[in-house]
């Protein structure tokens, strides 16, 4: 059939593929021949199709080969053709699970989530069809990422019908039933009360046209699970049904064994709502685990935990209060977590000590190694040197006939090229002595400067209007060429400087090395002390907030505009509003006095502060790595690293995860979910509660049929109330409705999931059935709105009587 794995591989016989487009049906289903491989069939992925897998294939029937050890899909069943043509197939057809199986037997072959999933293949790009539960052992021959679970129900209502199609071939092909393009075996399908009769005769369709069954009758499933419990002795044949599934809870009224549907009412709340309320609220308290909270998780943990609370508002404040018994009650759901590895114990004074001498040694043979290379790179340069300026010499003493032979046996092309090369290692051997190297001045050949700058030296009385324009210009680039050549003359002279200070520093560190760590400590604690007292008369003007262990900074902090200005950029501003002030709003003068200029020395001279503060803040950092290079034993001074980053908040290091940061808890939110079903209007839902629900299914029913109703057995049913306290709580708040010392029965079906399809498999053992169920031949001539009128008598069931 239509399903892509199969766990026994006895019966790749038979299977078969079939093609489908999206809505509509290609004439009648497709087989491929057992020899026809995959790729025959490519052409219908580019028409828009989707190609269900061929079990006779070689390549898929030894992937079903490889997975049928893994796989978790239910098995085929193998007495088919053991079991009589008459018999019925029973079909539960939920929104969560679809139950299939034998009528007169006590429980359904298998049931599997009503969901079909479209993975890719990987290998071949095939699309397949999944239908049922996610199985993990998939993901490595499927690409699950581009694929959504769809589901064939609206609400609680059949929609899909293609979807349906791909769910009831993988239901067919479970139970055994060959692919012969026909079922032989009459069907009985369950729905819900009030089933539009479009969609009622869309599924007729589908079971006549692709299935070509015999006959087919619909029942309402929470009539059936309520018949089955009368059976039972759990119920009266007079009383009312409450049946809460996974999109909808219904409420319907019995008389006799048969429903009232006049008075059946429904509310679209069940358990996919509770769920995922129940999610929405984990993943808003736990947001680092999202990942976690996943869907078929949730439902796991609403299922165990969860449950309806005999008085809600008295269950909040257990909670609020905190007391032992909220303790007992929350649950802890445990996330993998892997445990840090243990923090190394702090070193001893002796192994602090032997690691510096470590590192002394290993630092005096590095310098050792450094310098025996540096000497023989000076005595290969002196080498190099000596033999070119003896090279120039014998070019200076040569004749002109031997000045190409000598060019030719040095390698060299010409004179100049012999003084570059010469220059360059006389650079590089003073470099590697020490010494200062200051580049020579570039020498301006003036006819070049004539012929760059041709009308610099022209008298302005010789020229046009566009001769000075153009001369300005040459004037200009003049003046910014020789600014470039100062300003790197400048930069060079000043990284020789550094350089030279950091050679000698190291002479000196080499020289005495316990005189220089205390020179470089006492220089750290003059710029910390500088650091601190900056720091307090800023604190002391109210321009940063006291931040403990950080250093100094002209930094601006967060707040108001008042907050963030420092005292000096307060002064400056004051000046300048003085200044704005005492010269009014009229003409702008400002600059025409020498007043006027002493106060822009004052500004200048506040802003040098700011300077110093900086400059100090650089050397403090720089001193810091330095002590931390040769002093194990220094601590460098907390949170310098944000200050010179220019800013003032402070940073707290995250603390280390815990075995606690990976546990979910469940506390109020294990009975908070569930009360949606009594008060939906917690999820935004305008409907009333079940409680609600059922006062007014009374209310609907007519003068002589009520006390019947009120006085008989409420029964519950459907997945949605297998939450413990439900009956309770729903038989508390019927009473406070209901006169006083009124009789109200709750009771909970013997099995809420199974007894529909147990109830529908006895009536399709029946000689009832047979009478109610129609063929494709009265279908068609009786039309679609005749399935308004069809109805099944349930009271007349012999096995219930």
């Amino acid at each position: 059939m239509a399903h892509s794995l199969i766990r026994d591989t006895t019966s790749f016989e038979f299977a078969s593929a079939f093609i489908h487009t999206r809505g509509k049906r290609i004439g009648n289903r497709k087989k491929m021949k057992p020899s026809e491989p995959l790729e025959t069939y490519g052409w219908a992925r580019e028409l828009g199709l989707f190609v269900l897998w061929n079990l006779k294939t070689p390549e898929s029937s030894a992937f079903i080969g490889q997975m049928a050890d893994t796989s978790i899909r239910p098995l085929r069943q193998r007495d088919y053709h053991l079991v009589p043509r008459r018999t019925p197939l029973v079909i539960d057809n939920g929104a969560f699970h679809c139950r299939i199986g034998w009528a007169g037997e006590d429980s359904p072959r298998f049931e599997f989530r009503n969901v079909v999933n479209k993975p890719r293949h990987r290998a071949s790009g095939e699309i397949v069809s999944v239908v049922g539960d996610f199985d993990p052992s998939l993901v490595k021959t499927f690409d699950f990422t581009r694929a959504a679970m769809r589901t064939p129900f609206d609400g609680n209502v059949v929609y899909q019908y293609e979807t349906m199609e791909s769910i009831l071939d993988y239901a067919f092909e479970r139970m055994g039933i060959e692919g012969d393009n026909k079922i032989d075996h009459p069907v009985l399908m369950t729905e819900c009360p009030c089933n539009p009769v479009y969609c009622r005769g869309k599924m007729a369709e589908l079971l006549f046209e692709a299935y070509d069954i015999p006959s087919v009758a619909f029942g309402i499933d929470a009539v059936f699970g309520y018949l089955h419990n009368k059976n039972q002795g759990l119920c009266e044949p007079d009383g009312v049904v409450v049946c809460s599934g996974h999109m909808a809870t219904h409420v319907i009224p019995m008389v006799n064994g048969e429903p009232v549907l006049e008075a059946a009412v429904r509310t679209p709340i069940g358990g996919y709502h509770v769920t995922d309320y129940l999610k929405r609220l984990l993943s808003l308290q736990y947001p680092f685990h999202v990942n976690n909270i996943g869907w078929e998780k949730v439902e796991e943990l609403k299922q165990e935990h969860c449950y309806i609370a005999s008085d809600y508002h008295s269950e909040l404040e257990i909670f609020e209060r905190g007391s032992p018994e909220a303790d007992e009650k929350t649950k802890v759901w445990q996330l993998p977590w892997v445990p840090p590895p243990p923090e190394k114990e702090p070193a001893t004074e002796e192994e602090i000590a032997r690691k510096a001498a470590i590192r002394e040694k290993q630092g005096q043979r590095l310098r050792e190694m450094a310098a025996a290379k540096r000497s023989t790179k000076i005595a290969d340069l002196e080498t190099e040197v000596i033999g070119l300026e003896q090279l120039l010499q014998n070019l200076e003493d040569a004749g002109d006939e031997d000045i190409d032979a000598l060019l030719a046996e040095s390698g060299y092309l010409s004179r100049e090229e012999i003084q570059g090369a010469l220059a360059k290692a006389t650079v590089s051997l003073r470099k590697l002595k020490g010494e200062a190297v200051l580049p020579e001045p570039e020498k301006v050949d003036d006819s070049t400067e004539k012929d760059k700058y041709p009308l610099l030296d022209v008298p302005n009385s010789l020229l046009t209007v566009d001769q000075l324009k153009e001369k300005k210009r040459q004037r200009f680039l003049k003046m910014t060429s020789e600014g470039r050549a100062r300003a790197k003359l400048k930069r060079q002279e000043e990284g020789l400087e550094k350089e030279r200070e950091k050679q000698l520093e190291e002479e000196r560190r080499l020289a005495n090395p316990e005189q220089y760590l205390e020179e470089l400590r006492t220089r750290h604690g003059e710029l910390s002390a500088r650091a601190e007292q900056r720091k307090r008369k800023r604190q002391k003007n109210g321009a940063i907030p006291v931040v403990a262990g950080q250093p100094a900074t002209g930094t601006l902090v967060l707040g108001g505009r008042g907050e963030r200005l420092t005292a000096m950029q307060k002064e400056r501003m004051r000046l300048l509003t003085t200044a704005a002030f005492d010269r009014g709003k009229e003409e702008d003068t400002f600059g025409m006095r020498d007043e006027d200029w002493q106060l822009y020395k004052r500004m200048g001279k506040d802003g040098e502060d700011d300077e110093d503060a900086e400059e100090d803040d650089a050397e403090l950092v720089r001193l810091e790595a330095r002590l931390q290079e040769i002093d194990s034993t220094f601590q460098p001074t907390p949170g310098l690293a944000q200050g010179m980053q220019k800013t003032n908040v402070e940073v707290q290091a995250p603390k280390p995860l815990t075995a606690e940061d990976y546990r979910i808890s469940l506390g109020v939110e294990r009975f908070r979910c569930p009360e949606i079903v009594l008060q939906p209007s917690m999820v935004g839902v305008d409907q009333v509660g079940v409680g609600e629900l059922v006062g007014a299914s009374f209310r609907r029913m007519p003068e002589n049929l009520h006390e019947l109703v009120v006085k008989g057995t409420i029964l519950l049913t459907g997945g949605n109330t297998l939450f413990s306290g439900l009956d309770a709580r729903l038989a508390a708040e019927l009473k406070a409705s209901r006169p006083l010392d009124s009789t109200i029965r709750v009771v909970k079906a013997a099995d809420p999931l199974l007894d529909a399809w147990r109830g529908a498999s006895r009536f399709a053992a029946s000689g009832a059935f047979r009478r109610f169920a129609f063929s494709k031949q009265e279908y068609e001539e009786r039309g679609q709105d005749w399935l308004r009128k069809h109805k099944l008598v349930y009271s007349n069931l012999s096995p219930f009587s």
